[in-house]
């Protein structure tokens, strides 16, 4: 067996983060060889996270990133269980190359992910890595990646808990209609709509709507007849709140997202659209 020295033990505690009983029981598991008892280490991480998955984990981050051409983009939100381990220099560095692997291999499943490799490691690594050194259920909860003909923007709040990807329908903006653009990033993260207009609001979901609003107005002890003219008005506000491009610009009132749309499309000299956006909020229900 090789000698066990407090050199020894210090050095893998640097290049680990483990506590310095687990990095002296690695090192005596591996016969005081350091990359062994790293590798034991990172076992250990990724093992002992299964007995975490169950506490929940709804501290992170969320972050996003486009290509140098703006025409491909990623997003990832990686949870962790406290504000102090997602504040860790480590995490953020984890949750960065995330993103950035995403956007390079343009991978769709956890499983394609984790098999990336990254210089002499790979995701699998780097993750079982952080497990070992945070007592923490640390989880890729979800990630997304998109590539379009037109133009992606993204937008990270601060204190990245919330980002947003927008796809537009055109190609190389000038400097305004970049601006524009990302105003209307911000929009959706201030906002949170569900659709972009009111053509994608589905059939079911309008008359479940229309039914709330007019079951609302008879408990209000309208007649029916009065009621069912009252849900139709209040639809309206519905297509206000929820479509993005009827909802009131949050830098100008006065104008609706439609009215940005429009003036994106005169500088551009053609009619542009809203594509797709993409908005993740740490912690959100997925349902």
């Amino acid at each position: 067996m090789g000698q066990i020295t407090p050199q020894l033990v210090k050095e893998l505690r640097e290049k680990t983060g483990a506590g310095m009983g687990d990095c002296k029981n690695a090192l005596v598991e591996a016969d005081g060889d350091l990359k062994a008892a790293i590798e034991i280490l990172r076992k250990k991480g990724a093992a002992s996270a299964a007995k975490r998955s169950d506490r929940s984990a709804n501290e992170g981050i969320v972050t996003s990133k486009t290509n140098e051409n703006s025409n491909e983009a990623a997003i990832v939100e990686l949870n962790c269980e406290t504000d102090f381990v997602a504040r860790n220099a480590e995490f953020e560095n984890y949750a960065e190359t995330l993103v950035n692997t995403i956007l390079k291999t343009k991978v769709n499943t956890l499983d394609e992910l984790f098999a990336q490799k990254v210089g002499e490691d790979s995701i699998q690594g780097i993750h079982n890595e952080i497990l070992a050194k945070f007592s923490e259920n640390i989880a890729v909860r979800r990630f997304d990646y998109k590539k379009t003909n037109g133009y992606i923007t993204n937008y990270i709040h601060p204190g990245s808990r919330l980002s947003v990807l927008v796809e537009v329908s055109c190609t190389n903006p000038n400097e305004k209609a970049i601006t524009l653009i990302h105003d209307i990033a911000m929009q959706i993260a201030a906002m949170n709509p569900t659709y972009i207009t009111r053509e994608d609001v589905s059939a079911e979901h309008l008359q479940k709507e229309i039914e709330i609003y007019k079951e609302l107005a008879i408990n209000e002890g309208k007649k029916p007849e009065i009621a069912e003219r009252i849900a139709l008005g209040r639809v309206e506000k519905f297509y206000q709140d929820q479509c993005l491009v009827e909802q009131a610009f949050v830098k100008d009132a006065a104008k609706t997202v439609k009215d940005v749309v429009a003036e994106i499309s005169q500088e551009m000299g053609s009619d542009v659209k809203i594509l797709s956006f993409r908005r993740y909020f740490l912690g959100e229900s997925l349902d």
